[in-house]
């Protein structure tokens, strides 16, 4: 079976192919085409390149892993935490309050 295969795409093969592609397209065509399969052949083996490129990082970055927790800064206290500037912390009785103040204002606007 493999040598029907190799016989197929030989030299005669190719010839067939070619004048097959010069009927179907003409020869104004071939030029163009040639071209786009030239960039796509080129995109794809830089596709290729960028992802074992990507590949041999992230095994990089797994070997130095078990390392990382030595480097790591020690853990912060609860207090020294920053807290965004929009944020707003009260304690339980404040917001108990203040629910109760809402409550209570919108029972006077329901009232009216």
């Amino acid at each position: 079976m493999d040598m029907v295969l190799a016989n197929i795409v030989g030299s005669d093969g190719l010839i067939v192919i070619v004048i097959a592609l010069i009927v179907i397209f003409g020869g104004s065509q071939l030029p163009k085409i040639a071209r786009n399969v030239g960039a796509a052949g080129k995109e794809f083996k830089k596709g290729q390149a960028d992802e074992e490129e990507q590949a041999r990082a992230q095994a990089a970055a797994r070997a130095v892993a078990p390392l990382a927790p030595e480097i790591a800064a020690p853990p912060t206290p609860q207090a020294a935490i920053q807290q965004p500037p929009d944020a707003v912390t009260l304690s339980k009785s404040e917001l108990e309050a203040l629910i109760e103040k809402r409550l209570a204002a919108e029972k006077d606007r329901s009232a009216n």
